[in-house]
């Protein structure tokens, strides 16, 4: 046998058996440490990440994502209390951050933004037209663009129609002069009534009162006659050329007076409840930084546009130093005072009467509009309620909520140190508020911040919470499958932790196949902008936000049946609104925040509609996202890629569902 064979076999055995004894150490020792600290009762800390996690050290980090560690609350402390509650010490409290916030009854506001473009005024748009036959000798305007006045000097127009109408008009005047000397009182009067006709001609040809002076004047025909302008603007399009032929009615001119604009906006059909005749809007141009232009709505479309499921809202708006342009690009907001039940509540418009062609005519009893005489009507018609006879709604801060698919979670802080779970009926969201439904009563205090650690310690006692709303069963801090309390440390697997988690979602709408593939040109984008933020790119989430907003404006929603539809038009709307937001984003906080309504909005989406993508798709979630309220997003690929932390926590989260690929939707039973 070779030594050297024999020396290597012995360094082999001999390092096997050292494994043995090292292992056997350990692993007596470290249960010794576990069977110290259960038979001390000694207070534990956990992840709220995963609960699965019990070390005696606060100051310890989680070894599976780097997280601070909380308290575990004991369990003798909370056997006295209800299902739904939990209470924590002092010190409990301020390490996992709590704060609550008081339930109130107050009018808030909602923010509707618009985008849109500046047109003409329609009512001030002219034509200056050929009113006889005849010759364009000479354009006195002869291009596009230029600012004329009233009266101004246009063309001249050779016509032998006029030429004949100002010889029987200078016959007329010679023979009224001729019968003055008469003693027929009648031919005298039939005299001046053929010069009036004759005047009267010429008037109705476009020939002004100065004109038929000088003719009159100069004692003989012209053989040109000058068109002037009739309103004073700009020369927005020219439609003839010199020595051309016009027949009576032609058009030789369009004019525009740019000192009033519309502005056209698009309203998504989920913000109309809160849009109503008369509101302020506040504009703002690329042209102009900084600056802010008003107006009021002065018209809503009664038709919705089929492809965008958009309205066309209206706004009148002046224009006298000529600075908006027709075609500009404006970014528009509505401030709307919300009331009960969602209601829209204008102080200004309390008991008034106003016009309905003219919203800035506002007046305190009924009348006529001072414009167009039209009678005023109430602002309670046009969908407004009265400030001295509405009641606030009862509001909390949009930070209170935990909320998944339709059910929505608040914990109630009933005395300090001590928060029950509750299940509340959400309103509609306005600003930084939801509006309450049912559920909670003024005066009562929620988490704001925090809650989500607090629902992760009540699942660690396996009590109903957000993620388990019966309760019961495994605590979350045991291992799936076995009868062991998982409180060591050792570093494991991500994967073995998402299978424990995970579940598979079964669509539930139907949609057509061009729907699925517009929607999966919306998926793939959506990936760019995961990947740019998960890696820190700022410029690059804001170029690729972008590409996202162009791809959810492609898709096409006309063949959806009316439940599908109602669920992509919400979706619509908020993805729309956060990708116009956050390709303009300066800071990657703000670029984050926007990212969590996207996620939230075609997580929505996917779950009902299905995925017909060739792979999987894998919702993740991040518990330390937005202060401890947690945070959700889609991935083509397993291993955690945070979107909402980056480089500080690339790996912080858990598979917590997948979509099947190729599974589109059904129609409901």
């Amino acid at each position: 046998m070779n030594y050297k064979s024999i020396l290597s076999g012995a360094i082999v055995l001999l390092a096997f058996s050292s494994g043995l004894v090292i292992r056997g150490c350990f692993s007596s020792n470290n249960a010794k440490v576990e069977s110290a600290n259960v038979n001390s009762g000694q207070e534990m800390y956990t992840c709220s990440m995963h609960p699965q996690i019990r070390l005696p050290d606060p100051n310890a980090k989680c070894p599976l994502c780097g997280m601070d560690l909380i308290p575990v609350s004991s369990a003798k402390g909370n056997e006295e209390l209800g299902p739904r509650e939990l209470r924590l010490s002092p010190r409990a409290q301020k390490l996992a951050e709590v704060e609550s916030a008081e339930v109130v009854r107050r009018f808030v506001d909602a923010e509707i933004r618009m985008v849109g473009k500046v047109e003409y005024d329609e009512t001030r748009l002219s034509y200056i037209t050929a009113w006889v036959p005849g010759r364009l000798d000479r354009l006195y305007v002869d291009y596009t663009g230029v600012k004329v006045n009233e009266g101004d000097h246009l063309a001249d127009l050779y016509s032998p129609e006029l030429l004949s109408a100002q010889e029987e008009l200078l016959q007329a005047v010679k023979t009224s002069a001729d019968l003055q000397k008469s003693s027929s009182d009648y031919l005298r009067k039939q005299s001046r009534i053929s010069v009036e006709s004759a005047k009267e001609k010429l008037r109705l040809w476009g020939i002004s009162d100065e004109q038929i002076e000088s003719i009159l004047q100069k004692g003989a025909p012209s053989d040109q006659i000058t068109l002037n302008s009739t309103i004073s603007g700009v020369v927005v399009h020219k439609n003839a050329l010199e020595g051309m032929y016009v027949q009576t009615g032609t058009q030789i001119y369009t004019i525009a007076d740019l000192s009033t604009v519309w502005v056209k906006l698009d309203a998504y059909e989920s913000d109309l409840p809160w849009i109503h005749y008369g509101q302020h809007v506040e504009f703002r141009t690329e042209a102009y930084p900084g600056e802010v232009f008003t107006g009021q709505i002065a018209f809503i479309d009664p038709t919705l546009n089929a492809k965008t499921r958009t309205v066309k809202i209206r706004v009148n708006l002046p224009n006298p130093e000529g600075k908006l342009k027709p075609e500009m690009f404006v970014r528009a907001t509505v401030h709307s005072q919300v009331a009960q039940g969602g209601k829209v509540m204008d102080p200004k418009f309390s008991g008034k009467w106003i016009s309905p062609m003219h919203p800035e005519i506002i007046k305190d009893s009924p009348g006529e509009c001072d414009i167009c005489g039209m009678d005023l009507v109430s602002a309670e018609s046009l969908g407004y309620v009265r400030a001295d006879t509405e009641q606030a709604p009862l509001v909390i801060p949009a930070s209170a909520p935990l909320i998944t698919g339709t059910r929505a979670v608040v914990y109630v802080e009933k005395e300090v140190g001590i928060y029950e779970g509750r299940e509340i009926e959400l309103g509609p969201r306005a600003g930084s508020t939801y509006l309450v439904k049912s559920g909670l009563k003024e005066g009562e205090r929620v988490v704001v911040n925090g809650a989500f650690k607090i629902d992760s310690a009540i699942q660690i006692l396996a009590k109903p919470s957000m993620m388990n709303p019966e309760g019961g069963g495994q605590s979350p801090g045991r291992q799936h499958g076995s009868g062991k309390d998982s409180t060591s440390a050792e570093k494991q697997d991500h994967s073995d932790h998402e299978d424990h988690f995970t579940g598979t979602t079964k669509p539930s709408l139907q949609a057509p196949v061009e729907f699925h593939r517009q929607l999966d040109a919306v998926v793939s984008e959506y990936m760019k902008l995961q990947k740019a933020l998960s890696q820190d790119q700022l410029a690059e989430a804001n170029q690729v936000g972008d590409l996202l907003n162009k791809a959810i404006q492609n898709v096409g929603m006309g063949a959806l049946g009316t439940d599908a539809h109602e669920v992509w038009m919400r979706a619509h709307s908020e993805i729309q609104r956060a990708t116009e937001r956050l390709g303009t984003s300066q800071s990657l906080k703000t670029a984050r925040t926007e990212f969590e309504i996207i996620s939230n909005s075609l997580i929505g989406v996917l779950q009902q509609f299905g995925s017909s993508s060739e792979k999987p798709l894998l919702i993740y979630h991040c518990p330390m996202a937005f202060q401890g309220k947690g945070a959700d997003w889609i991935q083509e690929n397993k291993g955690v890629e945070n979107p909402y932390y980056g480089s500080r926590m690339f790996t912080c989260g858990n598979l917590k569902e997948t979509i099947e690929a190729g599974q589109e939707g059904h129609q409901h039973e």
